[in-house]
């Protein structure tokens, strides 16, 4: 248990790490809130029904917070859930205006990519000052968000949509850059998911990574004796494999990012 917990302690000090940064910004900046308003129109079907400025009043009948609204409309959905599909019953959207109110009958379209229902439009933000007992609410939530997605894509290694989500070292070089030169908030608060990653990532269990060493400990506890060590270097040159195969996977998609769309720093 010593070996364990003395491994153990890279990756859970940038585990901790992240959660510090982010809390510390939270609350010091709030929270982000959709207002409900409609920002700008972006697809079918709220394109030529929706307006800028348009207030959601209700979903179906529900109202009060974007949440719930945005709830109903996801309740929606498609004959067969395929991506693009027309849920089959419309939803019918209130909206309020200059003191004027629409109702509108809108079929929520289905994105593949976020396994959601929607209408087609973005919503206005509001920041809401949140106390520290809060911030670390959200801070684990975010945490957990980050972990699951950073876990999602390196599982889906072998899909060609997740494996297009994999970035390397030029790749985090780059937006590092970028995002200091738009603001030092933005720049912790990608060095908060930064650390979360090579935590997380570190936590694997494979040979070289922290969780494989964690693995073979406690295999060898298990075991009650020392593991051969013809096994722990049959095993070593499979992770390393790995771990290359997923650098140059990053490094290529890296390449193309920066001969052709960019990062997306903004």
């Amino acid at each position: 248990w010593k070996r364990i917990v003395v491994i153990a302690a890279g990756p859970v000090v940038n585990i901790v790490l992240a959660f510090l940064i982010l809390w510390i910004l939270l609350w010091a900046n709030g929270v982000g809130e959709p207002t409900g308003r409609v920002e700008r129109v972006t697809a079918e079907p709220a394109m030529g029904a929706l307006r800028e400025g348009d207030q959601l009043v209700s979903v179906d009948g529900v109202t009060g917070s974007f949440a719930a609204l945005r709830e109903q409309i996801s309740s929606h959905r498609c004959a067969e859930q395929v991506d693009g599909c027309r849920a089959a019953t419309p939803a019918v959207v209130v909206v309020r205006n200059d003191g004027q109110e629409r109702t509108l009958r809108l079929a929520p379209v289905y994105d593949e990519a976020q396994d959601d229902m929607f209408l087609g439009f973005q919503t206005g933000s509001r920041t809401r000052p949140i106390g520290p007992v809060e911030a670390a609410d959200e801070s684990v939530y975010q945490l957990w968000f980050f972990t699951s997605k950073t876990v999602e894509t390196i599982a889906g290694v072998f899909e060609a949509d997740k494996r297009d989500d994999i970035s390397g070292v030029v790749g985090s070089y780059e937006v590092t850059r970028q995002t200091i030169e738009l603001s030092a908030e933005r720049a912790l608060y990608l060095l908060a998911i930064i650390s979360l990653s090579l935590g997380v990532i570190n936590l694997f269990p494979f040979l070289p990574l922290d969780g494989g060493h964690i693995f073979w400990a406690v295999a060898e506890k298990l075991r009650g004796r020392a593991i051969p060590f013809s096994v722990m270097e049959r095993a070593g040159f499979v992770g390393f494999v790995l771990v290359i195969a997923l650098f140059m996977i990053g490094l290529t998609n890296d390449v193309g990012r920066l001969t052709g769309e960019g990062f997306g720093v903004r």
